[in-house]
């Protein structure tokens, strides 16, 4: 299985409200790349603090332009407690994007079927 965040959370089961979040990029970046060693750091130490989160119902086309706009990959998505609920990240929205494309295709092709049937 790949992962390639963890997100620092403070509180218990529904409550668990993220503070942080450390990715695959944090550690090539703070740590490989600068010769640290790595078993003397805490996650703390190299997560990122300013983290950048989406609601569960945020528009999802609001979400992609926050994250160019941030250039962040991977986003913690909060629930109406603030608690985190799930994470979207960069990987997922092709798919999303790609299902929207096949709509509107649909979409367009049912026009014309229409448009051939109003005019018989």
């Amino acid at each position: 299985m790949h992962i390639g965040d963890i997100c620092t959370l403070h509180g218990m089961h529904c409550e668990r409200v993220p503070i942080g979040i450390l990715t695959d990029r944090d550690i090539v970046i703070s740590v490989i790349a600068l010769g640290l060693a790595a078993a003397i750091l805490l996650m703390g130490d190299i997560m990122s603090a300013q983290l950048l989160t989406a609601s569960e119902d945020e528009d999802a086309y609001d979400i992609i332009e926050r994250r160019r706009v941030n250039g962040i990959r991977r986003l913690p998505v909060l629930n109406s407690l603030d608690a985190l609920s799930g994470g979207v990240s960069i990987d997922d929205l092709p798919a999303f994007l790609a299902q929207e494309m096949v709509e509107l295709a649909r979409f367009s092709g049912g026009q014309l079927v229409h448009e051939e049937r109003t005019r018989e």
